[in-house]
């Protein structure tokens, strides 16, 4: 009977002995940070000086290379930060399955307000169901209004927590660097209150963020360690190469033997270019990193994303530097908005740029994109007696921000027009041949100077004009409210009569947005 009651404590001090061992294997690291929104909204911007005033205060050097990531220290503790200028990268990383970032900085143009690109994060931040926190940038211009940022955020269904919500926000300055110590710290709490770890006792394991081949180094993947401690000489595979570590390097380029949890380094070593969004891990032996291989699956050349009849289409012609990385570039791409212009690939080769890709542009009308690749001199004096463009890049989030552009290019601009008030006709003070001088007052809304004028007669419009100069008591003003009298030199074909009424409004030109 005796031993029977003590089974039980036996038990629950091995459970505990068990619990406590677990958890001293589990070490705090730090928070992943993934900045994401519009296009313009100034996100690079951000991490441009984030990088640029913490990296040199942690140690002296910068950074020398662009490689996808990289970490700063606030009040003794590191945050490391994903450096994509776009979502779409980061969502091909999450397309595999990868769990890359902890914390999402949604950046929204103070100026602009809430895009359809911020939507887009907005809902990607949603589905990965990670932390968020607003930053609402250039604060610095006049024209920015948080207030009216933080009223569009709720009818996104964010609700920042000076609106009564759970979702801290701040405003910041990416070009006098304003409110960016504040936005650190916030990121320091959510990190401290999601308290972040890694499981140090396991074999390491963690994300390719980027990679490419060297011609004087090889192959070479930055990554991004999520669990483990990893060492130089291990065995390293994903599900498409391995390789045995030769080089270890931190963001900063400098060789290092180990790396954390949280921690990116750039790797040499691989075999082959592993694909972006790849997890990798750490194996016994070179055979059972064989083993965890997977062949890979080639996609069709003249891939068709989401064509309908009578939709504006964009036509490319892809050549990248390995296979590998035609996977990842498509899967970037099949991320961008289709609705109004569509992506036609007609071509995805690994290679130089040569004669008949550029043949093949100019017979379908198309773009010749290269990524990590070199051109031809021939393909290059064909294009430029052609007139064909061709474009390269060496990162892949510059590689989509391009596409995006292009993509625009071929969009109508919008005219924008915004009503701003309207001016009865009280009196003609002077009429020349295409100018005259009236007098009127301001029934609705205010007048400015500078703007167009639509000029109506009873209920027909009769036509339209510019308003050159406004006066208020003979005296030059800027605007004109509600009730006032004023004077306007008006510029324009027809003749305003008293008792005409003018429309006062203003009306831009906008480029097309996906």
């Amino acid at each position: 009977m005796l031993t029977k009651f003590r089974q039980p404590n036996n038990f629950c001090q091995i459970l505990t002995s068990m619990v406590e061992k677990k958890d001293q294997n589990l070490a705090s690291r730090p928070p992943v940070v993934v900045v994401l929104g519009h296009v313009d909204s100034g996100k690079t911007s951000i991490l441009d000086y984030i990088r640029k005033t913490q990296v040199a205060k942690k140690e002296a050097g910068g950074i020398t290379q662009h490689i996808g990531a990289y970490q700063i220290e606030k009040e003794g503790k590191e945050i490391t930060f994903i450096d994509t200028p776009g979502h779409e990268a980061f969502s091909a990383m999450r397309a595999r399955g990868a769990k890359v970032a902890d914390i999402a900085i949604l950046v929204i143009d103070g100026v602009e307000g809430v895009k359809a690109q911020t939507k887009e994060a907005i809902s990607y931040i949603k589905k990965v169901q990670i932390p968020m926190v607003v930053a609402i940038n250039k604060i610095d211009k006049t024209a920015a209004d948080s207030e009216r940022v933080k009223r569009e955020l709720s009818k996104q269904n964010i609700l920042v927590e000076s609106m009564g919500g759970k979702v801290p926000s701040v405003g910041v300055s990416a070009k006098t660097g304003r409110g960016i110590e504040n936005l650190l710290e916030l990121i320091l709490l959510v990190a401290e209150m999601e308290n972040f770890k890694g499981d140090i006792s396991k074999s390491a394991e963690g994300v390719v963020i980027e990679s490419y081949l060297d011609s004087l180094r090889g192959p070479t993947a930055t990554l991004l360690l999520r669990d483990g401690i990893l060492r130089s000489g291990d065995i390293v595979g994903t599900s498409s190469t391995f390789g045995k570590i030769r080089t270890l390097e931190n963001f900063q380029g400098k060789l290092i033997k180990t790396a954390q949890p949280s921690m990116p380094v750039i790797l040499l070593g691989f075999e082959n270019v592993p694909q972006v969004g790849e997890k990798f891990k750490v194996f016994g032996d070179a055979q059972q990193a064989k083993d965890y291989l997977q062949k890979p699956e080639r996609k069709g050349v003249g891939k068709v994303f989401f064509i309908e009849p009578g939709k504006r289409v964009l036509n490319l012609v892809l050549k990248t530097d390995v296979l590998g990385s035609i996977e990842a570039i498509e899967e970037v791409l099949k991320g961008l908005p289709q609705e109004k212009v569509i992506l036609r690939i007609l071509k995805t080769e690994a290679g130089d740029i040569n004669e008949s890709d550029v043949k093949l542009a100019k017979s379908a009308k198309a773009k010749v994109l290269g990524f990590r690749v070199k051109i031809s001199p021939i393909a290059q004096s064909l294009a430029e007696k052609e007139k064909i463009k061709i474009m390269t890049f060496e990162v892949i989030y510059d590689f989509v921000q391009a596409v995006r552009e292009l993509m625009e290019k071929i969009l109508e601009p919008e005219t924008i027009r915004t009503d701003l008030g309207k001016v009865k006709t009280l009196i003609i003070f002077r009429t020349e041949r295409n100018r005259q001088i009236i007098g009127g007052r301001v029934t609705t809304g205010e007048v400015k100077k500078g703007v167009l004028i639509e000029i109506f007669r009873g209920e027909e419009k009769i036509g339209q004009g510019k308003l050159i100069n406004l006066q208020i008591n003979k005296k030059d003003v800027e605007k004109a409210g509600m009730g006032d009298e004023c004077g306007i030199l008006y510029e324009g074909n027809i003749k305003i009569e008293e008792g005409d009424i003018l429309v006062i409004y203003t009306q831009e030109r906008r480029k097309g947005e996906l």
